[in-house]
């Protein structure tokens, strides 16, 4: 694995640039200030009466629309969600490009996939930080960073490369480390550990335990310390020190019913769920299925969001946060 860090990037590059950060949401806000503090200058670009807007212009940013920020800047930063950012492009970027503009990319969605084809002449990259937005400013501010992945799609201007090191340096990731890899690699990891780890398998396999454990008599708000609220205890753990380390600060107990009953539950039938998500996410069906139910105005995923946000842990989990004085 090939990792860089601020001293190997030549922050000049990015300097001499008008970035446009195209959206103003998890990760835009953080880049935009983050670039700014680094002394690049810094445009916000954002659609008619976007709700992130009012924070920009607090921030002190000039607000453009997204058309005049492409006929301006030197790279643009996209930073708007996946499900939107074709249409984006297509409407208020596209018409705009020229040779020797960079599209920079923090996830490789749209590339990978093909939603997105820049034309010739038009460097593609990407500096995609690993972590949230959130995380990504908090490190900043405090002096270090995330480490981020780099990736080259199209080198139109053979400098495409050094810019995006550039880019990545100044948002605070060459203090963490630059990782050199490829857009396939960063958006199938990406989507694969959200979906069968991260976001689905965690939540599902939390929901899960608290009602088999509900079910067998324990009160809702003790299920929910059990399978829920130490989870972030265990989860810093292993982030500190790595699965080997966080055995040495359980309980022997603890760590001997990992060993017996984790193969319980997750076993090879899992194992096989977890190949045929990887094939999804490999093949595109994931891409295509979601970019579907987005154009047909996301109507599985409001109902699905529901369903969710009605789920009894919900209900347990306002009762422990309020015990502990934490505010909703």
């Amino acid at each position: 694995m090939q990792i860089s860090y601020e001293g190997d990037a030549d922050l000049a590059l990015i300097k001499a640039k008008r970035v446009a950060v195209i959206g103003y949401g998890a990760q835009g806000h953080a880049h935009a200030l983050n670039l700014r503090d680094t002394g690049v200058e810094v445009l916000v670009a954002l659609h008619a009466g976007a709700r992130r807007a009012a924070d920009a212009r607090a921030a002190g940013f000039e607000i453009v629309a997204v058309a005049e920020a492409a006929q301006r800047a030197d790279v643009l930063v996209m930073c708007a969600p996946d499900e939107a950012m074709a249409d984006i492009y297509a409407a208020e970027i596209a018409p705009h490009l020229k040779p020797g503009q960079t599209l920079m990319f923090v996830h490789g969605f749209a590339v990978h996939y093909g939603f997105i084809q820049a034309p010739a002449g038009v460097d593609v990259s990407m500096a995609a930080p690993k972590g949230p937005g959130k995380a990504l400013r908090e490190a900043y501010v405090k002096g270090g960073g995330l480490p981020c992945i780099v990736a080259i799609a199209q080198d139109a201007s053979g400098g495409a490369e050094a810019l995006a090191y550039s880019y990545a340096a100044a948002i605070g990731c060459g203090r963490a480390g630059m990782i050199a890899s490829s857009f396939r690699i960063e958006t199938e990891g990406d989507l694969y550990g959200e979906q069968v780890v991260l976001c689905g398998g965690l939540t599902h396999l939390i929901r899960t335990a608290w009602e088999v454990q509900v079910e067998s008599g324990t009160p809702p708000e003790l299920a929910y310390f059990d399978c829920l609220h130490e989870v972030k205890l265990l989860s810093d753990l292993i982030h500190e020190r790595g699965i080997a380390g966080m055995h040495l600060a359980i309980s022997n107990t603890a760590e001997w019913g990992e060993y017996v009953t984790g193969p319980r539950i997750i076993d090879a039938r899992v194992k096989d769920a977890m190949r045929a998500v990887m094939a999804d996410v490999q093949s595109g069906k994931f891409a295509r299925d979601w970019m579907e139910e987005h154009r047909a105005g996301a109507p599985n995923l409001a109902k699905l969001r529901e369903a969710a946000a009605a789920h009894p842990i919900e209900a347990a989990g306002r009762a422990v946060r309020t015990m502990l004085g934490r505010d909703e």
